[in-house]
């Protein structure tokens, strides 16, 4: 049975339009740090990157901030994360990204979360990792994209032998006892392919 000790979120470096966004990411960090799980996630200190991470930091959780250095000033890496990873590009952030992480949570934000999240949900598809991938469908956010999904499957360009389990949660509470509930019933033999993946990512 695989354990979620660390969870990567992805999300925006601005605020958005709606404050639920920014409190959702809040009330996150906060339940990570409150039940002892690790956040990783893009480094910086604004929008929702800088909500998350605040509010695991604010009750006593561990941070680790990842974040190339081009980005260091355009979204203000935070230094009062535990430990800040400067990399050189995007590509090494990625794969460090999800080298210290046990599950992957996407919250609001735009291409780049979006791309993000697209990464992972395409290595799992072809079966390069087996760690939980979830939505965090803040005020449905994501709906879009879910119908999108159904779209691709209904004209077979996600075949049935390639879809890939991306778990949905509309309320923060539920967020994390879902990702448990998701890595318990993954087999400790495909644990052991996802440490040598990041290699291929």
């Amino acid at each position: 049975m695989n354990t979620i000790k660390n969870v990567c979120v992805y999300c925006g470096s601005g605020p958005g339009t709606n404050p639920e966004f920014v409190k959702a990411a809040s009330a996150f960090g906060k339940t990570l740090a409150q039940n002892g799980v690790g956040l990783v996630y893009g480094g910086g200190s604004v929008g929702l990157m800088g909500a998350v991470a605040a509010g695991a930091i604010e009750n006593g959780g561990k941070v680790t901030g990842i974040i190339p250095t081009f980005l260091t000033k355009r979204e203000q890496v935070l230094k009062d994360a535990q430990e800040v990873i400067v990399t050189k590009d995007m590509h090494e952030r990625k794969r460090l990204m999800f080298e210290h992480s046990d599950a992957f949570v996407a919250f609001p934000g735009g291409v780049g979360t979006l791309e993000e999240l697209v990464e992972q949900m395409t290595w799992s598809q072809l079966g390069r990792h087996s760690k939980p991938i979830l939505l965090a469908n803040i005020d449905g956010f994501w709906n879009p994209l879910l119908v999108l999904i159904d779209h691709m499957k209904q004209t077979e360009f996600i075949r049935a032998n390639l879809w890939v389990d991306v778990l949905t949660a509309d309320r923060v509470e539920d967020i994390l006892p879902i990702l448990q509930r998701s890595a318990a019933l993954v087999p400790e033999s495909a644990k052991l392919m996802d440490d040598k993946v990041a290699s291929g990512l």
